[in-house]
C-alpha cells in the first residue's frame, strides 16, 4: 500500500476518533436544554437528592388523587400548570424541574432524573395512594421507567419515543452511538414491565419524534395495557394546545 495512502488513512482514523471523543463529551447538550435562571412561580417544594436541590412546582389538594408531571427537554414545567389545572381540577399536582432547570441545582442525566422521579413519587405516595404519572417527550422516558418501578395508578406518555438511542442513531448514522451514548432512555424495556392503564398520545404532525418510534414503543406493552391515540393536527410542541388534549388527559370520551 502506498505510503501516502497509509498516511491519509491514519489521519482519517485520528480525525474520526477525535470526532467521536467530541461527540461523547458534549452529548448531553444535545439531550437537555435547561431554561436559564429560576423561572418558577407559585408554591414549590424542594427535594434533597444526592446533594442536589430539586424544585417541584406544587398545587396541594386535601384528599383525592395526585398527578406527577415530567416535561420535555426544553420545557419550563411551570407553564404546563394551567393546562393540568384544567385537566385535573380535583387532584394535587407535582411538576418536577429537572436538575439544572428552573432553580434546581445539579446537572441532568438519565440516572439522576430517574432517581429524582422515584424520590418524588415516594414522597407524594405517603399522602396520595392513586397517582397518575405524565411524561412528555423527554419526560416520557422518565415516566415509563418510574411506572415500571413504582405502583403508579395510571400512566400517560405524550409524544413518546421507543428509545433516545434509536433517535440518536438516526441523527448520527456514521458514529457508534450505541457505544458512545450514556443516556439511552430505552422506554421499550420499561414498557414490557408496565401493567397499569397507559395512554400514548402521538402528535399527527410530530416533526421531532417519528411516528414509527412511538408505534414501536406501543408494541412493547402487553396486550390491553396501552392505548395509542393520535392527536389530529398537532405537532410536537403544540400538542397541549389541541382542544382534545385536556379531554384525553382527563380520560373522558
Amino acid at each position: 500500500m502506498p505510503r501516502k495512502l497509509i498516511t491519509f488513512l491514519i489521519i482519517l482514523v485520528i480525525v474520526y476518533a477525535g470526532l467521536c471523543a467530541v461527540l461523547y463529551a458534549v452529548q448531553r447538550s444535545f439531550i437537555y436544554f435547561p431554561q436559564p435562571g429560576n423561572t418558577t412561580t407559585g408554591p414549590t417544594r424542594k427535594l434533597t437528592a444526592d446533594g442536589a436541590q430539586v424544585v417541584v412546582t406544587v398545587r396541594e389538594q386535601d384528599g383525592g388523587d395526585a398527578v406527577i408531571y415530567f416535561g420535555g427537554n426544553a420545557e419550563d414545567v411551570t407553564f404546563s400548570l394551567p393546562g393540568l389545572n384544567e385537566a385535573f381540577p380535583h387532584d394535587a399536582l407535582y411538576l418536577m424541574h429537572y436538575r439544572g432547570y428552573g432553580g434546581s441545582s445539579g446537572s441532568p442525566s438519565e440516572s439522576a432524573l430517574v432517581a429524582d422521579a422515584a424520590l418524588l413519587f415516594d414522597e407524594v405516595h405517603k399522602t396520595y395512594k392513586n397517582i397518575t404519572v405524565i411524561g412528555r417527550s423527554l419526560g416520557s422516558g422518565i415516566a415509563a421507567q418510574l411506572a415500571s418501578q413504582r405502583p403508579v395508578a395510571r400512566l400517560i406518555l405524550v409524544t413518546p419515543y421507543n428509545s433516545i438511542q434509536e433517535l440518536a442513531e438516526q441523527q448520527f448514522p456514521y458514529f457508534p452511538v450505541r457505544w458512545l451514548l450514556r443516556d439511552k432512555y430505552e422506554s421499550w424495556k420499561s414498557a414490557e414491565k408496565i401493567s397499569v392503564p397507559t395512554l400514548l398520545l402521538m402528535a399527527e404532525h410530530d416533526e421531532v419524534i417519528p411516528a414509527a418510534s412511538t408505534r414501536a414503543l406501543h408494541q412493547h406493552f402487553a396486550k390491553g395495557v396501552a392505548t395509542l391515540t393520535v392527536v389530529r393536527g398537532a405537532r410536537h410542541n403544540d400538542i397541549s394546545e389541541s382542544p382534545a388534549y385536556t379531554r384525553l388527559l382527563r380520560g373522558t370520551p
